[in-house]
């Protein structure tokens, strides 16, 4: 299969972090063009990654006919912009989680995708992941029955206030940030969005939340709980990451896991049958594989496996989550 020729839309930290590697590793995808606003700084992006071309301005880079798809990394407030905009220059998009503010605009983000006749996906590396796909294929397969509850938490380290998670006017806070990681786990294993939603924050002076938890009520009495916050050690970027998912006929434990880590990661399946079984899955760089399903997909060979439905009923949770938590009210 021919490469995917590739555009980055800014030189936002989580690509220097974790997508230039996954992007370099990626055995379709060829990186062509980088642009930023500080063309300065996009300029030591082309020589440290390899870029074939620099701009100045986003514009310029989706004027260039070349480009067939463009990794969005930009801050939360700039996703719905320059989605719609490289979407209506006929460009594939890979926008980075959360896709847009509001589900309202998730979905006119899909509507103008197939209507330019492009793809558009969430980027959520950590989907992509052999070990999140067994776990949810233990389910399908009924090994711990029906479910019955689970809980997921992403919680990280606060910020100092300079940094665009830690702001209103950046759509900063704990939910639209980590929050979506344990929600978008729980929406992969139980497939619906809950029923009923209760939830309560710690909220900044800006009126962002900073810790948030929450219970969610799905169809059948199923129920499930997260947690997300910005609350360890300031700026030492560490992390809690944790699951359980419970069903009828036992339970689903994470051990060695974190959201988008590669390596080996483990589970600890227990039946009431007296199973208690160590799993091991080795996992190699998520946003490869990510990057790698999304060329596939822009080639016709498969469909996104983060779908536009599932992008829009996360949305609509998360939207759901924040009015209850009074969000920059």
């Amino acid at each position: 299969m021919n490469k995917i020729k590739w555009g980055v839309l800014g030189t936002a930290y989580i690509f220097e972090r974790d997508t230039a590697r996954g992007m370099a590793l990626a055995d379709n995808c060829e990186l062509t063009a980088v642009a930023g606003r500080n063309k300065e700084k996009a300029e030591a992006f082309q020589k440290k990654y390899g870029f074939q071309k620099v701009y100045g301005s986003y514009g310029e880079l989706l004027d260039d006919p070349e480009i067939e798809a463009v990794y969005l990394p930009l801050p939360n407030t700039l996703h719905y912009e320059w989605t719609l905009e490289a979407l209506r220059h006929g460009k594939h998009v890979l926008c980075e989680k959360p896709l847009a503010p509001t589900a309202e605009q998730a979905q006119e983000m899909f509507r103008t995708a197939k209507e330019n006749h492009v793809l558009l996906m969430e980027a959520f590396a950590y989907q992509h992941s052999p070990y999140i796909q067994e776990i949810k294929r233990m389910i399908e397969h009924g090994r711990i029955g029906e479910l019955r509850y689970a809980e997921a938490a992403l919680i990280t380290s606060d910020y100092n206030h300079s940094n665009i998670r830690m702001r209103r006017e950046t759509l900063g806070g704990c939910t639209y940030d980590v929050g979506v990681y344990a929600l978008s786990l729980l929406l992969r294993m139980f497939g619906e969005e809950p029923e009923k939603i209760h939830a309560s924050a710690c909220l900044s002076r800006e009126r962002i939340d900073t810790y948030t938890t929450g219970i969610l009520e799905y169809s059948g009495g199923k129920k499930a709980h997260f947690d997300c916050g910005m609350v360890l050690e300031t700026e030492k970027n560490s992390s809690l990451d944790r699951f359980q998912i419970h069903g009828s006929k036992g339970c689903i434990i994470s051990e060695n896991f974190a959201f988008n880590a590669p390596g080996t990661l483990t589970y600890r399946l227990r039946t009431f049958d007296g199973a208690d079984e160590l799993h091991k899955v080795e996992v190699p760089n998520n946003y490869q594989l990510e990057v790698e399903q999304f060329g596939r997909c822009i080639r016709g060979l498969e469909t996104p496996y983060v779908t536009d439905a599932f992008s829009i009923s996360l949305a609509g949770t998360v939207d759901r989550i924040l009015g209850k938590i009074g969000y920059g009210q």
